[in-house]
């Protein structure tokens, strides 16, 4: 047997994947040098905390290729080709460990790299380190960009609960992938950045070490009390002080797994639920889906159409819906739906009638919740109408209090706004009174030429000042002539992308798109105050362009696919309470495959959390092509799966609304749909977990005295288990009734009070029945445990003494030529007490383990502070 030291533990606790706060930084940025000084002796600490240059050795290697030695990395030399580190192969796992010259504090590190762009470049990479090179935890997950620019990362160097700082001895880098798939990997340069003197590090590896003992005294703690070595447990708490949880769990360990008051139990977790212990825990869970479809009571509603848009006026609960395509023309009609009365409203039939736009398809609408007014933009124009005369890009106002239309400008592009584009986005700030729109093609008359070599154009990013009626333009496209300037901004646009505005972070989120035949998988911030563009998902390549400024991804595919798609079809909105953005993927516009009974054809609902900067995938639909407009999956009603849709959200009632699109049936090209449905995304309730609690109580109270007391068991399960069930849910339901079967099953291995009077008694006997037991009043099920345990032990006492008296009487009247038979059967009474007492063990052992491990279940839902470890001690014993 090899034993793991447990001081493991500490690191594997502290093992986490790292967040987008592990951003890229240019060396002479000043983020670079994010000091944290000690308060309380503020001017010397500040100065040790100062990041210096660390030394460090090549400890460890996989492997290396001929004359590209690991040692090479110390030294920077990006004009020498050689003047590097190659693994001899691509296959995992392939890795160097630095040695630093002692214990320090490493906050960065550098990544130089040659004078120009290299396929064995290492595309993805994961950084290691610890005071031990067999225990290190995660410091940094990342990638390169593939150019000659070096490149600095922060690392991780605090301890999982931020409280203390992470000392660092050895690191291990471990390339993933190169940018050349099937090229070895290769490291130019390596600079560690951080402090490593004593009088700065001491204090750290004191606490650090600390954390680490008091990790493993929770460990050993838990293992004791698991295995029920109280006298050990006891002992160790009281010589090292250490609590092993909060007082509430200890209490709720001991009224469970010890004593088995089930109904201080319920009390407990009870409390717990309604002092918000478990929010944490209900934060973290997935949202449960329910789409419903929206059956109006008006007489009329919008048709069938696609390319059309909505917006949603939250405080008077109305959803506005203007224009699109039929399949035979564009639209020009005005819809609105009143929410509480459930009711669709034609406001125009024909917009351009009354000072509004013409019809249109491919638009943008946003609506200002200040000025109640909804702002229009863009549109598609087929290519035998695209005129010098007919392509301008106006920009319309629909007052939704007067009901009027306001043509602001005939043409954007004469005041700074954009050329006229489709498949953009906008967005407002209503606080700042602004609108932004990005991306879209633009559409000029020099499309109307049939020859090819005029490549697309794209539209950057274009603020409009409501107040001011005035057009800046903030971004350029990466492929605009000015974006060569060293002043001017500029970013990759596309079309069919995602945007949305955090009012609170001041923050527009950019995902997807598509651009000619590239899909873009990226995921872009821009911070509209302080003009700060980040990338979120970082496996993406992102290129900087003139001045360094600019975003510009080279790379379509995405390596990690935990992620939406990119596609035509995707929808996002977002929630700036929950900080969630929300996207709807539907039907991709697949050459050559758009039918929609085609395998792809399936719906995928995401979520994104600012807060931890992660993606979840709330569900997948495949679609049933015999099910029309709808797909059936677990008898729920789905939208089928569709593009030209869209999709609204109504952040006050936290509820979607999807209308209409083009479904995609190649046999019926024309074919557009009017179904309207509502989107409700549910987490888990503190009632739902209670109830579930309370159901998981009940049933191991009931499965024990199902072993005592079948009768009152049988009661208990019809008048109390009974109370938590969802009678309405066929799983739960299905569970109860599994529950009742207990009642008549029959173990000849169980001791006697374990066999249920209600089986089919042995061969030979007959069932009887405790006349004292009344099905309607039961005792306590702890009186009942005593009570079989007593019984239990006089039968064993009384069986020894009829043998006793047995063999007494036959020594007497037999004389001494029966003591072989009187000795025979006093060792048969004395295995058969021996076998019942180790029966009785074992039932009481299984008994703790039963409830020990219903304990573990509910502390999962506390806080982490407040429980034991999550893991084992035997988690470090390798048999």
């Amino acid at each position: 047997m090899d034993a793991l030291s447990p001081t493991a533990c500490v690191d594997a606790a502290y093992c986490t994947t790292s967040s987008p706060s592990n951003e890229r930084i240019k060396p002479e940025d000043p983020r670079s040098y994010n000091n944290n000084p000690r308060s309380n002796t503020a001017v010397a600490e500040t100065q040790l905390a100062e990041v210096e240059k660390l030394s460090y050795e090549i400890h460890r290697y996989s492997s290396f290729s001929t004359n590209y030695f690991p040692e090479n990395i110390l030294v920077d030399c990006p004009s020498d080709q050689s003047s590097r580190w190659s693994a001899h192969t691509n296959n995992p796992p392939q890795y160097l460990t630095l040695k630093l010259k002692r214990p320090a504090i490493v906050k960065r590190i550098k990544f130089g790299k040659f004078e120009k762009s290299h396929v064995c470049n290492i595309k993805k990479f994961r950084i290691f380190g610890g005071l031990d090179e067999d225990r290190m935890v995660l410091l940094l997950e990342g990638g390169l960009r593939n150019d000659n620019i070096p490149e600095v990362f922060n690392l991780r160097c605090k301890t999982e609960d931020g409280s203390e700082e992470l000392p660092i001895l050895y690191m291990k880098i471990v390339p993933l992938l190169s940018w050349g798939p099937t090229f070895n990997f290769s490291i130019w340069y390596i600079e560690l950045h951080g402090q490593d003197d004593p009088m700065y590090t001491s204090e750290s590896l004191k606490n650090y070490n600390m954390l680490r003992e008091v990790e493993i005294v929770k460990l050993c703690l838990k293992h004791f009390r698991q295995q029920g070595y109280d006298a050990a447990f006891r002992a160790l708490q009281e010589q090292t002080q250490v609590q092993l949880e909060h007082t509430v769990i200890s209490e709720l360990h001991k009224c469970l797994v010890v004593s088995g008051d089930y109904e201080r139990v319920e009390q407990l977790i009870t409390d717990c639920v309604n002092e918000g212990l478990i929010d944490l825990y209900l934060a973290q869970q997935d949202y449960k889906h329910t789409w419903r479809m929206q059956h109006t009571q008006s007489s009329i509603q919008p048709g069938n159409r696609g390319g059309h848009q909505l917006v949603v006026d939250t405080k008077k609960c109305l959803v506005y819906l203007y224009g699109g395509w039929d399949g035979y023309r564009d639209l020009s009609d005005l819809w609105v739906f009143d929410i509480g009365n459930n009711s669709w409203s034609l406001l125009f039939e024909q917009t351009e009638l009354f000072n509004g736009p013409t019809p249109r398809s491919c638009h943008k609408m946003v609506f200002d919740a200040i000025s109640e007014n909804i702002f229009m933009l863009g549109r598609y124009l087929d290519n035998s109408i695209r005129t010098t005369d007919y392509i301008k890009s106006d920009f319309f106002l629909y007052d939704t209090r007067a009901r009027t239309w306001l043509q602001i400008c005939d043409d954007t592009s004469q005041v700074g706004g954009p050329h006229l584009v489709y498949d953009h986005q906008m967005c407002i700030d209503s606080d700042k009174r602004t609108i932004y729109v990005f991306g879209g093609k633009i559409l000029t008359p020099r499309s109307v030429s049939n020859t090819t070599s005029n490549e697309a154009e794209y539209s950057g990013l274009f603020s409009y000042h409501i107040a001011t009626n005035t057009w800046s333009q903030i971004l350029v496209d990466c492929h605009h002539p000015t974006a060569a300037q060293p002043d001017v901004l500029s970013i990759k646009s596309r079309i069919t992308h995602c945007m949305v505005f955090h009012m609170k972070n001041r923050k527009l989120y950019i995902y997807g798109g598509q651009r000619g035949k590239e899909d873009i998988d990226d995921f872009i911030t821009y911070d509209v105050d302080t003009q700060a563009i980040s990338v979120l998902n970082k496996d993406n390549t992102v290129c900087g362009g003139a001045g360094g400024s600019s975003v510009c991804s080279h790379n379509t595919v995405s390596d990690a696919k935990n992620e939406p798609s990119p596609g035509y079809t995707l929808r996002a909105t977002i929630d700036c309470d929950r900080d969630e953005i929300y996207i709807f993927s539907s039907l991709s516009k697949l050459k050559d495959r758009r039918d929609i009974q085609h395998i792809d054809a399936s719906n995928s609902f995401w979520v994104y959390s600012l807060r931890t900067y992660t993606w979840s995938r709330i569900y997948t639909c495949r679609h049933n092509s015999d099910a029309g407009n709808i797909s059936l999956k677990s008898d729920m009603l789905e939208p089928c799966p569709r593009y030209a849709h869209q999709l609204v959200y109504d952040d006050v009632a936290k509820k979607h609304y999807l209308f209409g699109g083009n479904p995609g049936k190649s046999a019926r090209p024309q074919m557009r749909l009017d179904d309207f449905w509502t989107l409700v995304l549910e987490k888990p309730k503190r009632c739902e977990i209670l109830m579930h609690c309370r159901y998981l109580v009940r049933k191991l109270h009931y499965e024990e005295m199902v072993r005592v007391d079948p009768l009152n068991a049988m009661y208990y399960l019809r008048n109390h288990v009974a109370e938590v069930i969802d009678h309405s849910n066929p799983e739960q339901l299905n569970n109860f009734h599994k529950l009742a079967s207990l009642l008549f099953r029959t173990d000849d291995n169980c001791t006697t009070v374990g066999r249920s009077p209600l089986a089919t008694p042995p061969l030979g006997k007959t069932l009887k029945m405790d006349s004292s037991v009344q099905v309607g009043h039961p005792e306590t099920h702890d009186n009942k445990v005593k009570m079989a345990n007593e019984k239990q032990q006089e039968d064993e006492e009384d069986l020894s003494m009829e043998s006793c008296d047995s063999t007494a009487t036959a020594s007497s009247a037999s004389g001494n030529s029966d003591t072989v038979m009187s000795s025979s059967a006093s060792s048969h009474a004395h295995n058969r007490r021996n076998t019942s007492k180790r029966g009785h063990n074992d039932y009481l052992q299984e008994l703790r383990r039963r409830r020990a491990f219903l304990f573990n279940k509910i502390v999962k839902l506390m806080p982490s502070s407040m429980v034991q470890p999550e893991r084992n001690l035997s988690d470090f014993v390798v048999m």
